[in-house]
C-alpha cells in the first residue's frame, strides 16, 4: 500500500511540477468578455450570469483538456488564428502570443 501511495505522490509531483499548463486563451477571451463592459455594476451581473450559468467551467474545462493538449502534442493552439470570410476573399489572423 505505502508503494502504491508513493507511486501515485510521485506522479502527481511530476505531472504538476512539468509547467505545462497552457495558455488557457478561451478562459482569458470569457473573461475578457465579462469585463469589458463600462460599469461595474453590468461587469457583475455579467460576472454572476457566468457562473451560475457555467460558462467560466465550462471554457476553463475545454482549455484544460482539449485545446491546451492539442496545443501539447501539436504545438499549434486551435484558437491561436482566427479566420474569416470578407466578401469574396478569406482573412486569418494570427494573434500574439501573451
Amino acid at each position: 500500500m505505502k508503494r502504491l501511495l508513493s507511486a501515485a505522490l510521485a506522479g502527481v509531483v511530476i505531472a504538476t511540477a512539468s509547467g505545462c499548463t497552457g495558455p488557457f486563451k478561451l478562459t482569458k477571451k470569457v473573461h475578457e468578455f465579462q469585463t469589458s463592459f463600462d460599469d461595474k455594476w453590468v461587469d457583475e451581473v455579467a460576472f454572476l450570469g457566468l457562473i451560475i450559468f457555467p460558462i467560466y467551467e465550462f471554457a476553463t474545462f475545454a482549455d484544460a483538456i482539449v485545446f491546451n493538449s492539442v496545443e501539447f502534442w501539436t504545438g499549434d493552439n486551435p484558437l491561436a488564428s482566427i479566420g474569416f470570410d470578407n466578401g469574396n476573399e478569406k482573412v486569418a489572423m494570427q494573434l500574439q502570443p501573451d
